[in-house]
């Protein structure tokens, strides 16, 4: 087994019993990705603590890691990424979703917010956007807690030789649409989980397992893990392993970038294969 251990997350704001932040642990061993088990966490607490009790890993977080510079620059706010990741730590909820507000109300209709460079080929949301998802509050509950494990952040800190977690921004949607296209595969409405949805996650899942998905990577899973997959009809456990399947891929670029361009901008971040 590869050591560090390779880590998807799918990652919740706001976790709860009903809400859970999903881990999915693994390891490669060149070609194939096994995942060797799957956490839910009902709190941030929980999420730290899960971090901080593996010694090593190269984890994919589905959550962003940087605002767009854009922003930043008009708010005033520190271009320095570790400045501003303080400052907007400093920041309550409130007071972040009325500052983006006023932002997106001085802009004209259809470009209301800004976006980071990766957001366009990755096809993400801005991070600045704090409904449908809430990016702007996962970024503002994750990040303190990935820099208080002692996560290292390639691209936006400077080159940590020694560095034993490795931070990466991932995105499941991404590798998601190389498979499926438009067609959805969750939703956390029960009213919405239909068999079309589940077809669709079986198929994802086939998908990664053949190799089928972009990274030139076989996901491989126990029949139980399989099942669990499926029968998640949220998607956050799958979403958990896109994530892991990333890092994976992250994990064979190898240091110092992780596969991230080298012209990243050092304040907004990338996210990894995008």
């Amino acid at each position: 087994m590869n050591i560090p251990l390779l880590l998807g997350c799918d990652f919740s704001s706001s976790p709860s019993k009903r809400k859970n932040i999903v881990l999915a642990w693994g390891a490669s061993d060149g070609q194939r990705v096994q995942v060797q088990r799957l956490e839910r966490l009902a709190s941030l607490t929980d999420f730290l603590t899960a971090l901080q009790e593996e010694a090593a890993w190269i984890g994919g977080f589905d959550l962003p890691f940087g605002l767009p510079r854009e922003l930043v620059e008009t708010l005033g706010w520190p271009t320095d990424w570790a400045a501003c990741m303080d400052h907007y730590a400093s920041l309550s909820r409130a007071d972040i979703r009325a500052q983006f507000a006023a932002f997106c109300n001085a802009r004209p209709v259809g470009s209301k917010f800004a976006h980071r460079v990766t957001d366009g080929p990755a096809g993400s949301s801005s991070s600045m956007k704090w409904v449908n998802p809430p990016v702007a509050y996962m970024l503002h509950a994750g990040v303190p807690l990935l820099r208080q494990a002692g996560a290292y952040f390639p691209g936006l800190q400077s080159p940590q030789p020694n560095a034993t977690r490795i931070a990466l921004e991932a995105y499941p949607g991404m590798l998601a649409r190389k498979v499926l296209g438009a067609r959805s595969y969750k939703n956390d409405d029960k009213a919405k989980q239909t068999p079309e949805r589940l077809i669709a996650r079986k198929d994802l899942v086939n998908a990664l397992e053949l190799g089928q998905c972009g990274l030139s990577l076989r996901l491989k899973l126990s029949h139980a893990q399989r099942d669990a997959l499926f029968e998640d009809a949220s998607g956050d456990a799958l979403d958990a392993v896109l994530c892991l399947m990333q890092a994976a891929w992250a994990q064979k670029q190898g240091p110092a970038l992780y596969g991230c361009p080298p012209a990243i901008d050092s304040l907004e971040g990338w996210i990894i294969g995008a």
